[in-house]
């Protein structure tokens, strides 16, 4: 199978604002296709070379935190935030973008998600907890956007859960308080595909659910 080869000379930005920009990829005379990213012209997914692509860093980084507290059940912990695009709190895992100074850490993923999680709930990682990656790079929907994410796990030990806040919130971040769900919980709430409140949530929750359950941390 012939593939389309996307150059940089046949890429033309059509909207560039400072968080989003749509690019139209001619792949072939007279034929285009759209992307809505986050990335700028150089840094597109679809005009880099295998080797430079196969070690690109993600976007952002979502994050699946797991609590476990003396005499207590392992807890998923996720949280209620106030997602623009739907209007509506959404139960989701700590995430944030990978800023440029974590792009000059040893590993870009990890020092996001520290951050990320430090910020969205008040947790400083421990020597004892575990901080790993789980996937280097998941794509959001390909078919109109490089938007990626990472997948990180962090498994965190509290003596009591008093530490948990959401004062970290930045800019348009609105946080309404934490879900700490038990496995069966959490498989309930998978297998009902919505939250508490009836509501959707994002393929990342999906993601950390599916991973709690299964037991894989």
């Amino acid at each position: 199978m012939k593939l389309p080869v996307i150059r940089k000379e046949n890429v033309k930005p059509l909207l560039e604002t400072g968080f989003l920009n749509v690019f139209d990829l001619q792949y072939e005379e007279g034929k285009h296709y759209y992307n809505a990213t986050r990335r700028k012209l150089d840094d597109l997914a679809s005009i880099k070379e295998d080797a430079e692509y196969k070690n690109m860093v993600p976007d952002a980084v979502s994050c699946v935190v797991i609590l476990e507290a003396k005499g207590e059940e392992p807890r998923l912990l996720l949280a209620y935030e106030y997602r623009y695009p739907t209007g509506r709190l959404l139960l989701g895992v700590p995430a944030g973008l990978i800023d440029p100074g974590d792009k000059e850490s040893a590993d870009p993923v990890l020092s996001a998600a520290a951050r990320e999680i430090h910020e969205e709930t008040g947790i400083v990682i421990g020597e004892k907890d575990t901080l790993k990656v789980i996937s280097p790079l998941l794509y959001s929907t390909p078919g109109m956007t490089d938007e990626s994410n990472a997948l990180a796990l962090a498994v965190i030990h509290l003596e009591d859960l008093s530490v948990l806040n959401q004062e970290g919130a930045e800019g348009q971040e609105l946080f309404a308080g934490f879900e700490l769900l038990t496995l069966d919980q959490a498989e309930k709430t998978l297998r009902e595909g919505r939250d508490k409140y009836g509501n959707f949530y994002s393929m990342y929750t999906w993601a950390a659910l599916m991973y709690f359950v299964n037991r894989m941390w």
